[in-house]
């Protein structure tokens, strides 16, 4: 059995986590991580990592719209520096552009309450951006 994949939509405010189903196929939301600072942000992604065997942790980068690395990128890269080394496990940066607007509509459409919505919507980022990752990385050679 491979070891799964957390995936983190990575905000100012909240850490969206989503995590491969034991074979790498699928994709869930886990938890939406209510950001401390940075040393209670790495304990709780640790807890999480050792709870679930993870093998890689894919972390969202937000690019701009034009494919630059911006100042949130940035950001996301030194966090990923940060995890990885606390981790001892590979950390990805995964192009993230459009996966919370891709959330909020999906949200939306399924009727859930604005409140609801806010709540949710960090989780739902993060199992957008491990399921395009599963299925790019996983997909079958035609």
């Amino acid at each position: 059995m491979k070891k799964r994949i957390l995936a983190l939509d990575l905000g100012a405010r909240r850490i969206g986590v989503a995590i491969s189903d034991p074979l790498g196929i699928t994709a869930q939301g886990l938890q939406t991580i209510v950001r401390q600072n940075m040393r209670g942000d790495l304990e709780a992604l640790q807890k999480l990592a050792r709870q679930y065997e993870i093998g890689m942790v894919l972390l969202g980068e937000p690019l701009n719209m034009s494919g630059h690395a911006g100042v949130q990128a940035q950001k996301a890269e030194a966090f990923g520096a940060q995890l990885e080394r606390r981790l001892g496990v590979r950390v990805e940066l995964w192009d993230e552009r459009l996966t919370t607007a891709e959330a909020q509509r999906v949200l939306k459409s399924s009727g859930v309450s604005l409140e609801k919505r806010k709540a949710a919507v960090d989780r739902l980022s993060a199992v957008i951006l491990l399921q395009s990752y599963l299925d790019r990385v996983e997909a079958p050679a035609i």
